[in-house]
Parts: structure tokens; sequence; C-alpha cells
């Protein structure tokens, strides 16, 4: 999602004209785009470029028109209200309660998946520039604990940092991938040489769509934006919009910068390493020698993993803090972080290699609040309260779409679980 999911909110405007959209598409476009940008072109080694192509493109579909069916049914409601309130006023407590653990879950597992993929880009980057490495466990942890302390000292720090970051990433990510994108190869993208047809590649693909749904992960901003916006549904759709369909192109051209350099047979020992970023990142630098985009690659690693943690982290914290009501005071938001950060600290530590796995993971647990409960509560909305001000077109069918894929995510996932899905390699 992966790649990273906000919970926190934007904070009410004050100002007496409307904020420009384009604040609000960077931060749906940012909040898609993140570290779980690394997990993509691991997960579509399988399917390969194509299919991958055709994936993501579905699954922008469905998450955009999801998401705009949590705004219609957000409109029905005072401004600031959120999941809570709209899932249990439109589906019940039984739906509520399965809603906040998923939300609380994916928190946890995207926080967990994050040390790991923190951890790696460390070692790789301080092997590289320094030709120290130390042992993945303990970057993990420094990684980890050094972030977690703006999230413990106030929501402006994480701010100011987070503002950097993004600089750097937006600076980072298109001299890198310029440079990989000019020397990438037809053979390698459409995978040529193997002789295979399309239809060998799609077996692969469900496997890979928990991934995908990850990847467009920025539903909890929706109510966040009304917040922001009030209620100004166009606004708000053209924001949903134009941040998810520039989220949709980087992935594009982020495939075409990998795919395009690393073959589909390279891809197998990556995944073999548990498909970290740091293994990515030097397969990646193997493949096309060119040492500037190399290390503006592992700086936007570095930057995008650390951002992305720091979002989540944030959200969780704030959502924790909400549930156990501790309180501002620095001796509560010390429990609060202790709460937030030491399971999954916990889990990076002794299992340091499972960034993939949990992206899958959050990818099924996201799967009901970014796709199931949206499509039934917008049914339920449209039943309690008749016309409202704002509708996403399609109807019925369009509601049923959702809500299918939304459920082909989540068996696509039980089945690879199980193992009764082909893999790669």
């Amino acid at each position: 999602m992966a790649e990273g999911i906000q919970f926190g909110g934007l904070g009410k405007s004050t100002a007496t004209v409307s904020p420009s959209f384009l604040g609000g598409a960077m931060i749906i476009a940012g909040t898609a785009v993140g570290a779980g940008m690394f997990s993509v072109p691991t997960v579509s080694a399988g399917m390969w470029s194509i299919w991958a192509i055709l994936a993501l493109a579905t699954t922008w579909f469905c998450m955009l028109h999801s998401g705009l069916m949590i705004l219609e049914t957000n409109l029905n409601y005072p401004v600031g209200s959120s999941f809570d309130t709209m899932v249990k006023d439109t589906l019940g407590t039984g739906w509520n309660t399965i809603n906040n653990i998923s939300v609380a879950f994916v928190g946890y597992i995207l926080c967990y998946a994050y040390i790991s993929g923190g951890g790696s880009i460390v070692v790789h980057t301080l092997d590289a520039t320094l030709g120290v490495a130390p042992p993945q466990m303990l970057a993990g942890l420094i990684f980890a604990l050094g972030l977690a302390f703006f999230v413990w000292w106030s929501t402006k720090a994480v701010d100011r940092i987070t503002t950097i970051l993004l600089g750097g990433m937006i600076i980072t990510f298109f001299l890198s991938v310029s440079g990989y994108t000019f020397n990438m190869k037809a053979a390698v993208f459409f995978d040529s040489n193997s002789g295979m047809g399309m239809g060998s590649y799609f077996p692969y693909l469900f496997a890979a769509m928990p991934f995908c749904l990850a990847s467009f992960g920025y539903h909890h901003n929706v109510p966040s934006l009304m917040k922001y916006y009030g209620k100004e549904p166009g606004k708000i759709l053209l924001c949903l919009g134009t941040g998810t369909l520039l989220a949709l192109v980087l992935y594009i051209v982020w495939l075409f910068a990998t795919l395009g350099n690393i073959s589909r047979p390279e891809f197998g020992p990556i995944i073999e390493q548990g498909g970290n970023i740091g293994v990515l990142v030097e397969s990646l630098g193997r493949a096309v020698e060119n040492t500037s985009a190399s290390n503006m690659l592992s700086a936007f690693g570095n930057m995008a993993v650390a951002s992305s943690f720091l979002g989540v982290a944030l959200g969780l914290f704030d959502f924790l803090a909400d549930f156990m009501k501790f309180d501002d005071s620095h001796a509560g938001r010390a429990k609060t972080a202790a709460v937030t950060i030491v399971p999954p600290l916990i889990g990076g530590i002794f299992f340091p290699d499972g960034f993939i796995i949990a992206i899958g993971y959050a990818g099924l647990a996201a799967t009901v609040w970014t796709a199931i409960v949206p499509a039934l509560m917008v049914r339920a909305s449209r039943r309690k309260f008749g016309n409202p001000q704002f509708r996403v077109w399609g109807g019925e069918a369009l509601v049923w779409v959702v809500f299918g894929f939304g459920i082909l995510v989540a068996v696509s996932h039980i089945l690879g679980m199980f193992n009764a899905l082909p893999v790669y390699p």
C-alpha cells in the first residue's frame, strides 16, 4: 500500500477560500507511492510486463472508484466523520469492528514491512558507500528507533521531516529512473528470448493482486480531504482522480526501468532473498553500470521507506492513542509510542527479510476497508439517504465490480497462503 497508508487527518482549513486541488492530489499520490513501490517489480516477475501493467491499471480503476464510493457516503455525514461513524451507521457494529481491526492490522504489518525494508536499504547503502555492512537486524533497529523518536516527539516534527523527505524523493526518483529507463532493453522487457506466449504468464497474475491493491492504498485520506476542503465533491473527485492516475503512471515508468533491465530469470535470486529493497537495488545496479543512477536510487529507497514508515507509524500512533485513551503528555506519548513501535520492531529484528510477505498481508487486510466495505457501505448509504449530493457513476453494476474485485484479491491471497496458486520462480 504499499506502498504507505496514511491514517492521520489533514487538519481544518482556516482559509475562507478553498485550497487548490493540487495539494490534495499530491497527498493522494504521496500516500499511494512509497516504499511499497519496491514490491511491484518483484511480485510482477511471474506475470511479467504486459500483465503487470494490466493488473495495475485494473487495480487503479477499482481503487479509484472505491474511494469515490467512500466520498459519496461521507458526504451524508458531518465534516470530520470518518470510517468509524460511517461504517457503524450504515453496516452496523459487526462490520465496524471488522473494519477497525483491519485498519489496525494494516498499520502494524506495514510498520513491520518498512522496518524490514529500511534495514535492508540501510545495509545496502552503507556497504556501497562506506564498505561497511552491519547486520540487517541492527540496521532495522537503528532505523526504527531513530524515526520513532520523531513520532513520539510531535506530529509537527513528523510533518517537517516528511516534507523534506518528499522533496528529496521526487528529485532522486526522476534522476535515477531516467538513467535506468534510457538503458532499458525491449527484449528484456517483453521477455522475447524465452519463447513463452502471453497466456503462459497469466496464471501468475492472481498471486500478485494483493500487492497491486496495497500499492493504491489511500482510502483513509478521503474523509481527511473532506475535512480539508469541505463538502466540495467536485474538487475532491479531481484530487482522487489526479493523485491516483499520477501514482499509476509512476508505477508503469518504474516497471519500464526495472523489468526492462533485470531479466525474468534474474528475479529468482531476488525473490529467494525475501525481495527486500536492498536486494532489488543491488540487482538493478549490476544490470546497468550507471553509478550516479544507482546512488540516486539508493537515496530514493532510503527516503521512500523512511517517509512511508513515518506516515504509517504516526497514523497508527494516533489511532492507538484514541483507542487506548492515552493523553498527549510526554509520558502518555511514550506509552503510545511503545504500543505502536515495539510489536513491529520485534518482528523486524527476528524476521528481517519479510518485506514482500508483509506487503501481501497488508493487501489482504486492506481489501476489507478499501474495496469490500466501501461497496457495501455505498449501497446501504443510497438506501438510507436517497439522493446524495454526489453519486458515483455506474449504478449497482459498478458497486458489484468493486466488491467482486475485493473478493478476488482476498481469495487470491488465501489461495496463495495454501500454495494453491502458481508462484514464480
